[in-house]
């Protein structure tokens, strides 16, 4: 990453470049990299400045593993509450989280993981309430 002092320079640089031809194109080439670094430059500085005041990621690796496991722990309730209510769901919004799931794997296994699928949804189908029987009225 650069600092903005590095961002200056490139500026400069540029700006020089410019100055050095009169080839009408490279002109504007060089004036717009020039703005750019310019630009970079300025927001290093700003976030140099307003460090403490800015959103960021988990900054060790811990703090990242805690995360992804939290995150792994929420997914796995809500497949489980999915699953739990697999019969009472409607057959279109199945075979859309049927498709939704199968697409998370990798490409050249998609066919292995929809057969994955389809066999735990059948071994587990009997453990959930059914589907209420529709009415006619």
């Amino acid at each position: 990453m650069f600092t903005s002092t590095q961002y200056r320079a490139k500026e400069e640089e540029y700006r020089r470049l410019g100055t050095n031809t009169h080839v009408l194109a490279d002109i504007r080439e060089f004036k717009a990299l020039e703005r750019t670094f310019a630009e970079l430059a300025r927001n290093e500085d700003w976030l140099a400045q307003n460090f403490e005041k800015t959103v960021r990621s988990p900054e060790t690796l811990s703090d990242y593993a805690g995360a992804a496991e939290s995150e792994e722990h929420i997914l796995r309730c809500l497949g489980a509450a999915v699953i739990m209510q697999w019969n009472t769901i409607p057959t279109k919004l199945r075979r859309e989280l049927f498709d939704g799931a199968s697409s998370m794997g990798e490409l050249l296994r998609t066919g292995d993981l929809r057969g994955q699928i389809a066999r735990f949804l059948h071994t587990h189908r009997e453990h959930a309430p059914k589907r209420p029987a529709a009415t006619s009225g």
